[in-house]
């Protein structure tokens, strides 16, 4: 059993990774503007799942809702800092304060995640922090930019902490989704068909979250998926974005 935190956890692909953290018995706390959709699931599990209204750009709500959670597990063993914004806008169309609301919440939120439960795993002796990141991160993609680079910096971000952590049992991870149907990808000029179900993205995660691996997939079609993203990031992104603009 894994004592879990997660931000993002009301809907899409959090709200199946939490379901399925459930079923297979761990303890799990979800931090998110909204909860309203955990509702039923809480009724289920009352003794094992935590719910915190919690706006993530705030290092103070973030750090009061980590104390919440060790007060109620006693521990975290798994922080996973899934919640993120989205700006769909051509470049000289995304405002200065766009790309701030978006690095808000995609980067800083990752911060703040990580240093609330941060002594606490260093007290533990070990932990692991996963940030989901995307394949537009890696490749680019049109009129995305500020999400994209906010995904790119969680990449820098996971590879600099398991360096500086590397000697205290911590490590940190990287969870690639497709794309997905879920809300913030509804405005992507991508037929529905084309993406991926939020269920089974979110229930093959919390399946795979336990595998060591730098960057967690929920499939073996999405890790090779993900490889090609790294191995070629500026064909890849090029031929994606003409692809998507076809459908507009």
């Amino acid at each position: 059993m894994a004592r879990i935190i997660l931000t993002g956890g009301n809907e899409g692909i959090g709200f199946h990774m939490v379901s399925q953290f459930l079923k297979d018995g761990h303890m799990v706390a979800v931090l998110d503007l909204k909860l309203d959709n955990l509702n039923e699931l809480k009724g289920k599990h009352t003794d094992t799942l935590s719910l915190f209204e919690c706006d993530v750009s705030d290092p103070q709500a973030v750090v009061q809702s980590v104390d919440n959670t060790l007060s109620a597990f006693g521990g975290i063993d798994y922080a996973i800092h899934n919640a993120c914004k989205c700006q769909f806008a051509n470049f000289e169309d995304t405002s200065d304060n766009d790309y701030r609301s978006v690095f808000d919440v995609n980067y800083h939120g990752a911060i703040n995640m990580t240093k609330a439960v941060l002594p606490t795993m260093k007290e533990q002796s070990g932990g692991r922090i996963f940030l989901t990141s995307s394949g537009v991160g890696v490749m680019g993609f049109a009129n995305i930019s500020a999400y994209a680079s906010s995904k790119g910096a969680l990449k820098s971000l996971a590879k600099c902490m398991n360096i500086e952590y590397q000697n205290t049992g911590i490590t940190f991870h990287l969870i690639h989704p497709p794309l997905t149907k879920t809300a913030s990808a509804k405005p992507l000029p991508v037929p529905e068909e084309f993406k991926a179900d939020p269920q089974k993205v979110g229930t093959g995660i919390a399946k795979n979250i336990h595998k060591k691996r730098f960057v967690i997939c929920h499939s073996f079609a999405q890790r090779l998926q993900t490889g090609m993203a790294y191995l070629f990031p500026i064909r890849l992104g090029r031929f994606m974005s003409k692809m998507a603009g076809e459908f507009v």
